[in-house]
């Protein structure tokens, strides 16, 4: 039959359509063992008739240059007949990274993959299409996961996951972290994680060192990806992907780093960060964009949406390229307090545990300064979001967003001294700290009745499960999603933070266990189905048209030895949520 039809090629994106063949067999003139492929295979963004493939090809001998390679895709594990082979290219100025979209392919079909260069073949890989658009499922099953951090504890979870039977995944950012050595990196790590050198990296005052260079972030991805159980997880499932901030930086906004209370903008280390995670990433490029050539920061786009017949429909968002600075300002309140407005770092008071007086007077000057809401999507993505949203006839529409959703609030006016006894937003990093911008798009799913509306986040190293109102005052508020977030990888907790934070001040009353933090949390946000903010893990999830089934996978940390537990996990909590409801039904230690 007719040889594949290109669509177009680049040296970065190929997109070419199936066409059955039969196997072409041998590979080129060099003995096997000429080339590897250290960073194994992965296939993305499943639609119903195409898919992403990806790896990395490089010479055993380590010399550079690009390097011929071909793509085999085929529905059965033996390659007898192919739907593609493709001839593409490695090439050096992309890292040796490779990746191509197959048009064409059979919707909700299981497909397996592999790349060839000479006489060598890499592992082989295993990828599911969508299924068509107007199909009725069944059931779906997907799994979720996030915050993978190097340096602490350990990636068992990812053993746990990749045995699961799923159609496809999703990482919600943190896929790698940009800084070595960092207080909040202290912790313990498995032996199999040795302590990654970047080849330049910026030294912090603290002893921080932090990718800057486009080797710097290659090197991070190259690392991540060389550990067997994630490469794992991309031979097995279609992953669609997103990012957070420890891509580029830690809590970032645009290009701007909030290492101190400067916000240095660092316009080529974003730009940096942008092109190592789209050549190490299975996203198709021929859906959403990206424009090496483009001088600005925001030189792609990466927020877009699937179907998966008629029961889901998953909406991704970016949430750090095009948003606001944080509403309260660092040097402002660094300032007040007699601290250093440049070099200092504080990040308490501004963006995590805020007044909520001082949040609201800060929101009104920057809504005034801007002649807009402050805001995380920006005003594109918005109400791309919104149309979306408003569009959709799926039975469930899906969120894939990064930072906490839910409400996370303390009030301690009547039970702290002075200068504690206040009311506070614990993280203005998340959705809480844009408040206005937040309350337009969960008053747009109410006043529209888009219904059956959940999100799936990460981000916050904790498991939540609660409704979230388009206000947040429980009395006067309506109920507009249920957000479920899941815990890292294996990234240090959120209550493991806010006690080395607490400290001997008065706050430490209320860290004194795990219980006890997540009890005063859950009193103070009634919303709140369940809380576990000491934890690693990942979550899954079961849709039918009936209702959305969630397991949260909790593992047990690290060994006293620093190895990994023999059984790792410690407990799974199932949650349910029937179609039509806003209560989720909560099931602890299944």
């Amino acid at each position: 039959m007719d040889r594949r039809q290109f669509l177009s090629r680049s040296a970065f994106f190929t997109v070419a359509a199936a066409s059955l063949t039969a196997c072409g067999g041998g590979g080129g003139s060099e003995g096997a063992g000429t080339y590897q492929f250290p960073q194994g295979v992965a296939s993305g963004d499943p639609r119903e008739s195409s898919l992403v493939f990806w790896s990395r090809c490089v010479r055993a001998t380590g010399v550079s240059g690009d390097i011929s390679v071909r793509l085999q895709v085929s529905t059965t594990a033996q390659f007898f007949n192919l739907l593609a082979d493709l001839p593409l290219v490695a090439s050096a100025a992309y890292d040796n990274t490779v990746r191509a979209k197959v048009t064409g392919l059979p919707a909700a079909t299981p497909l397996y993959y592999r790349f060839l260069a000479g006489n060598d073949v890499s592992a082989v890989g295993v990828g599911k299409t969508a299924p068509a658009s107007t199909a009725t499922l069944a059931q779906l099953r997907f799994a979720w996961f996030t915050c993978q951090d190097w340096s602490v504890n350990h990636w068992a979870a990812m053993n746990l996951l990749v045995a699961e039977d799923l159609d496809f995944v999703v990482h919600l950012g943190d896929y790698i972290y940009e800084t070595v050595g960092a207080a909040f990196q202290s912790g313990a790590a498995e032996p199999a994680h040795a302590r990654i050198s970047l080849p330049d990296g910026t030294k912090l005052s603290d002893g921080t060192v932090y990718a800057t260079t486009l080797a710097d972030y290659r090197t991070l991805y190259k690392t991540y990806r060389g550990d067997a159980r994630l490469q794992a997880i991309h031979a097995k499932f279609p992953m669609i992907a997103t990012w957070d901030d420890h891509e580029f930086s830690d809590d970032c906004w645009q290009d701007h780093q909030t290492y101190t209370n400067a916000n240095l903008q660092q316009t080529a280390r974003r730009r940096a960060a942008n092109q190592a995670w789209v050549e190490y990433m299975p996203v198709d490029f021929g859906d959403v964009s990206f424009d090496s050539a483009n001088a600005a920061f925001n030189n792609l786009r990466i927020y877009r949406d699937f179907r998966f017949g008629t029961l889901m429909h998953l909406v991704m968002t970016d949430e750090r390229l095009y948003r606001d600075d944080h509403v309260v300002n660092e040097a402002t309140i660094a300032s007040a307090q007699g601290h250093d407005p440049i070099n200092g770092s504080d990040s308490i008071g501004a963006r995590y545990f805020v007044q909520v007086p001082v949040l609201q007077q800060f929101e009104a000057l920057k809504t005034q300064a801007l002649g807009r809401m402050p805001s995380i999507l920006g005003t594109t993505q918005t109400a791309w979001w919104k149309q979306t949203l408003s569009n959709s006839t799926a039975t469930w529409k899906v969120w894939g967003n990064e930072v906490m959703l839910s409400r996370l609030w303390l009030d301690l006016r009547a039970s702290a001294p002075a200068p504690y006894n206040a009311q506070y937003v614990v993280n203005c990093d998340g959705w809480d700290g844009y408040p206005s911008h937040k309350a337009d798009l969960l008053g747009y799913i109410t006043s529209n009745n888009i219904q059956n509306v959940v999100a799936i986040t990460g981000d916050l190293h904790a498991f939540q499960c609660g409704v979230v109102r388009d206000k947040p005052d429980t009395s006067t508020g309506t109920p507009a999603v249920v957000d479920f977030v899941s815990a890292g990888i294996s990234s240090s907790s959120f209550y493991s933070y806010v006690k080395a934070g607490a400290g001997s001040t008065p706050l430490a009353a209320l860290v004194t266990s795990p219980a006890t933090f997540d009890a005063v949390l859950k009193g103070n946000n009634p919303d709140f189905a369940y809380v576990d903010h000491d934890a690693q893990g990942y979550a899954s999830a079961t849709l039918t048209a009936s209702s959305l089934q969630v397991i949260y996978t909790k593992m047990k940390p690290l060994t006293s030895s620093g190895t990994v537990p023999d059984s790792p996990v410690l407990k799974r909590t199932r949650i349910t949520l029937a179609a039509g409801s806003k209560t989720p039904v909560v099931t602890d230690n299944v």
